[in-house]
């Protein structure tokens, strides 16, 4: 099913169908370098979540926040579906410990995210624990004002809930002004958001941002009409400076902080791990961290950095697995805010990452399905894998290049079936538009295809 086919699915009616995973196994792409941290892992305090003030209301707001993006997966007679009870034990073991905000949308987990969402938090009371959600309007057959309005209220049904404490202008950015204007303006549903805000149903409105920097500019120079109580922007040490730098459609993290500060807009925090790639470096840059702070995991540096600027209000975390929401919660039961010598080294580490000039996929899945079955994240995911631990078969000269070679085309084929790797890809691009991370897509999985294609002509 082509995914603009799924989106007007979802703006036509609730959905029926089995939910399909939006993720990949997070367990099976942890490297070497990440595995040490989870072992002997000690329990979290009970109490000492660090909590931030949202300046528009005065409400207390976790630093953690849990994003419903990733959720924990099992097989239902040959189908992949959400386990909803894994679901309630991680919410609960959350909550117990502090952490009050969850963030999700239509479009997360094959469509099924709000539904698991409201399904574990109706157990608890309404005022003890924050949602937020977004209007996922990326299809045409969602631009007008009846679906993007079916789709808000859909929400509020799949949640299970009356108000909204946090609702989002979905990835705006993509597309430009005029894709801006199409979903939001045009139809009037920015104006009729505003007057759900008004009326208490949404406790506060903003956007997460994803792209062209023109679209942000003109919503900043439009905050005194709209208000703007809050907005997501993804921000880690990577893309503090060198966003734009690794590569040229993207923005500095820095600049979109900058800009929410001048204007005392709270941010939400998004992508602090860039999809686990901050956790999943090299051996050499983790025995850096290790070196520098061995009690502490590598994940925990990301977190750490994110949640030390004042102006953020929460940092999101996709946490599918226990052992993960554990080092999270030591993280910040209380953060421990980092140095200006910890940034230094940080911006070091940010440019020795950028050097190896991985692929910037966070394995969200905007991009699936692909039309003609590429598993886009899973090659790419294998790559960097590759590329992190240098067993790329790159240098023919090597006495080590026969056996990379060879064990590179083994690993590959274990990793993504044959009739789903980059080979299959026609160059349609229907994925790039998609992409929050602006990757040219089609060129890299061309380029993959190419060096798998002489490894395999020199095997013979």
């Amino acid at each position: 099913m082509k995914r603009r086919d799924f989106l007007k699915i979802l703006g036509a009616a609730a959905i029926g169908t089995t939910a399909l995973s939006a993720c990949r196994d997070e367990k099976k792409t942890i490297t070497v370098a990440g595995q040490d941290d989870y072992r002997n892992q000690i329990e979290p305090p009970a109490e000492g979540m660090t909590m931030r003030t949202n300046p528009r209301d005065n409400e207390q707001v976790s630093i953690l926040g849990y994003g419903m993006m990733r959720l924990p997966m099992h097989d239902v007679n040959g189908k992949s579906e959400i386990d909803q009870e894994q679901v309630n034990r991680l919410v609960d073991y959350a909550i117990e410990h502090g952490v009050n905000y969850f963030d999700t949308a239509p479009v997360y987990v094959g469509g099924f995210s709000e539904r698991s969402t409201g399904i574990a938090l109706k157990r608890y009371p309404r005022e003890s624990f924050k949602i937020a959600t977004k209007l996922s309007n990326f299809s045409p057959d969602t631009y007008s004002f009846e679906g993007a309005k079916a789709m808000y209220l859909r929400s509020m049904s799949e949640l299970q809930v009356d108000y909204i404490d946090y609702y989002l202008l979905h990835s705006i950015g993509g597309g430009g002004m005029p894709n801006f204007t199409q979903r939001y303006l045009d139809s009037g549903i920015l104006d009729y958001l505003m007057a759900e805000r008004e009326a208490g149903r949404i406790r506060n409105l903003g956007f997460s941002f994803h792209g062209d920097v023109e679209v942000y500019d003109w919503c900043m120079e439009n905050h005194d009409k709209y208000h703007w109580d809050f907005v997501q922007i993804q921000l880690n040490y990577q893309d503090w400076e060198l966003a734009n730098e690794a590569n040229p459609r993207n923005v500095d993290a820095k600049y979109l902080y900058d800009k929410l500060q001048e204007r005392g807009i709270p941010a939400i925090i998004m992508e602090p791990l860039l999809g686990g790639r901050l956790a999943r470096v090299p051996q050499y840059v983790a025995a850096q961290m290790k070196q520098r702070e061995p009690e502490r995991s590598i994940a925990s540096w990301a977190f750490r950095y994110a949640g030390t600027f004042p102006g953020v209000l929460t940092v999101l975390s996709g946490m599918t697995y226990m052992e993960h929401l554990r080092d999270n919660l030591i993280s910040y039961m209380p953060l421990k805010p980092l140095t200006d010598e910890d940034n230094e080294f940080l911006q070091d580490i940010a440019r020795q990452l950028l050097n190896m000039q991985t692929i910037a996929c966070n394995e969200c899945d905007y991009c699936m399905p692909c039309p003609y079955g590429i598993d886009i994240p899973a090659i790419f995911s294998h790559y960097n894998k590759c590329k992190n631990e240098g067993t790329l078969p790159t240098d023919d000269q090597s006495p080590e290049y026969v056996r990379l070679r060879r064990e590179y085309l083994i690993s590959l084929d274990r990793a993504v079936p044959r009739l789903r790797q980059a080979a299959h890809c026609i160059g349609c691009r229907q994925c790039e538009p998609l992409c929050p991370q602006n990757i040219r897509i089609a060129r890299e999985l061309h380029r993959i295809d190419n060096m798998v294609d002489k490894l395999k002509q020199e095997m013979g």
